[in-house]
């Protein structure tokens, strides 16, 4: 045992030093990691993390890459992490006007092009679930498989739990007739025009979806759960998950369960609910 000791303590610290450095890892800045792609008209800044089968992840509204600091090392482990700051949002400068979903869709469609690779797994979060939903509409050979959370199809009370909406119309009168002077106030008026007029997408156009699906959302999340509902029954090969006792963000307020109920939808065979 005495000889062991010294080789076990040596063996500790290595793994000590390892969560370590996972947990120092300045994700979103990460310049080991990084890198600036030509991307229709701008430059998207990409992380990649791990090796293995590609798994893009898109973050939500405003966001920017450290959305995913706490599913980046899990996932990395099996799986190469291409995880990027969307169009005009994180280190992804853009200042032209317009921005859409389907304007982003196809931006990580390019990306992932640019990248060579044929296609991938797909998390999205928030208005990167609708990124995630629209890129296997529009690029359906891109996507193997999906999991979105709190994705919303359209911008209304329907949708959006009700004083939320009413709360981003409040502050879309009080502030349509300003005059935004700065970059980034220009920039952040966009983003948030992009959520108040936006997604606009069919019930019917979902059909358009090929790849298995893990449509998710938290029981008191932002966005209605009968409207999660809707978008998982449109699906036609879709799983459905409420994730309890969770808002909006069920990645990071139920990580390690969230983490392993993805890992295995994109792992184990697909139970079809249309032959159940």
């Amino acid at each position: 045992m005495k000889k062991l000791f010294p080789h076990l303590c040596i063996i500790s610290a290595l793994l000590l030093a390892a969560c370590n450095q996972h947990q120092n890892i300045p994700y979103g800045h990460n310049p080991a990691a990084g890198k600036y792609y030509n991307i229709r008209g701008f430059k998207m800044y990409v992380e990649v993390y791990g090796i293995g089968k590609p798994l893009l992840m898109i973050h939500g509204n405003g966001g920017d890459i450290s959305a995913f600091e706490k599913n980046i090392p899990y996932f990395a482990r099996r799986y190469k992490v291409i995880v990027a700051d969307s169009r005009a949002q994180g280190l992804s400068t853009d200042t032209k006007d317009s921005l859409s979903f389907e304007m982003m869709a196809d931006d990580y469609a390019a990306l992932l092009d640019s990248m060579h690779v044929d296609s991938s797994y797909v998390i999205g979060w928030s208005d990167g679930g609708i990124n995630a939903l629209l890129l296997a509409m529009r690029h359906p050979n891109k996507v193997i498989k999906l999991a979105s959370t709190g994705a919303n199809l359209w911008p209304d009370s329907t949708a959006i739990n009700p004083p939320d909406w009413k709360s981003g119309v409040a502050y879309y009168d009080t502030s349509k007739n300003k005059v935004w002077k700065t970059a980034k106030e220009k920039n952040d008026w966009k983003i948030f025009m992009l959520d108040y007029n936006q997604p606009n997408v069919p019930l019917s156009a979902l059909s358009a979806i090929k790849c298995p699906s893990l449509i998710i959302c938290g029981d008191h999340d932002v966005i209605v759960i009968q409207h999660t509902v809707l978008i998982y029954q449109h699906i036609k090969h879709a799983n459905l998950w409420v994730v309890p006792n969770s808002g909006h963000a069920t990645l990071k307020q139920h990580t390690d369960e969230f983490n392993d109920k993805v890992d295995e939808f994109f792992t184990e065979p697909f139970h079809d609910r249309q032959n159940d």
